[in-house]
């Protein structure tokens, strides 16, 4: 297996983004523009050969924008080898359109819109490439959040999807979802520094739970929140065993009280109102644990200090930054995604 190619997209800052669709249009305008996009990407310094080592001026294939051929060992190098776009038979313009919307569109949109914007003639195209950007979208490995000195993290789960009738009294099919969000404070004087006393929401964790025992919520936190961090929840008994991990827990007794969780939740509960209304537009209030963490990581992608933090850095990770990392396969006969 060939060594991987590590990219930090900071050290691509010159790489152009496109702020509007008519510019996207003018930088990338057929696959030859999108193949020198990633050649730029990945040797942004000149072609490096993977084969022999050698830099140089490569050999280009005016049939085949993709390939590049050294001119010492005449090895063929593929610019989608180690991205979301290998083996792939739809154009290069496509996976970029496609990377552009996922990146730009803030609600979101479900595979059949994808589909129909892409002008694709398979639904099954339209949500392979849909999910593989979701997924690249998201770094595989995600540091633990909190830590911070004056600041605290806000934990609270909930039930997304919609209702199921004609099944029994208290039968659903919602899925639990847990969440941890950092709450940042902004400076005096600085814009919207009033509202919601001047707390934001910093890097967020969001996973589907198994069930409100205090073994499933304590475990979600061990993995997502840093030791010694403060932590607030309501006062749910799940969350009873946070101190002796380790946290400072402070509990606080909502008491159904909107006004009490405006002043002590207010993070979380935006976070899952943003969740519910763009899994609504996504899955259209369906929950199904298979396929949603894929989607919910790459909600709040912007958000996610950890994820990809601009529309430049998830633009840029969807397309060249997955080097042999393992994509979700979709299955026709079920319809859904496998990691």
């Amino acid at each position: 297996m060939d060594a991987p190619v590590l990219m930090d997209i900071d050290q691509h800052a010159a790489l152009p983004f496109p702020q509007s669709l008519p510019e996207f249009q003018r930088l990338f305008p057929d696959d030859s523009s999108c193949a020198h996009y990633l050649e730029m990407a990945r040797w942004g310094d000149g072609f490096v050969c993977p084969h022999c080592g050698v830099t140089g001026e490569p050999f280009r294939i005016g049939t085949r924008p993709g390939v590049l051929a050294c001119r010492k060992c005449r090895r063929q190098t593929g610019l989608t080898v180690g991205t979301v776009m290998e083996r792939s038979h739809t154009p290069l313009s496509t996976w970029f359109w496609a990377a552009y919307l996922v990146a730009t569109q803030t609600p979101g949109m479900s595979a059949v819109q994808f589909q129909r914007q892409l002008g694709l003639s398979r639904y099954e195209t339209a949500f392979q490439i849909l999910h593989k950007l979701r997924a690249g979208m998201v770094r595989p490995h995600q540091d633990r959040i909190g830590g911070r000195a004056n600041e605290h993290v806000e934990v609270d789960e909930t039930w997304v999807g919609g209702r199921t009738r004609g099944e029994g009294r208290g039968v659903h099919h919602k899925v639990l979802v847990a969440c941890a969000v950092e709450a940042r404070h902004r400076k005096p004087g600085t814009a919207q520094d009033k509202r919601k006393d001047g707390r934001y929401a910093g890097r967020v964790r969001l996973a589907v739970a198994a069930d409100r025992s205090a073994r499933s919520l304590c475990k979600f936190v061990d993995g997502a929140v840093a030791p010694g961090t403060l932590i607030v929840t309501d006062d749910w008994s799940g969350y009873a065993g946070l101190r002796k991990r380790g946290y400072d827990h402070h509990a606080i007794a909502e008491c159904g009280d909107p006004e009490v969780t405006e002043e002590f939740l207010p993070i979380t509960h935006l976070v899952f109102a943003n969740l519910k209304t763009w899994l609504s537009g996504i899955h259209h209030g369906s929950a199904q644990s298979t396929y949603k963490p894929t989607s919910m990581n790459t909600r709040f992608a912007s958000t996610d200090a950890s994820t990809r933090s601009t529309p430049f850095a998830r633009y840029s990770a969807s397309l060249v930054m997955q080097w042999r990392r393992h994509m979700p396969d979709f299955i026709p006969a079920t319809g859904r995604t496998y990691m």
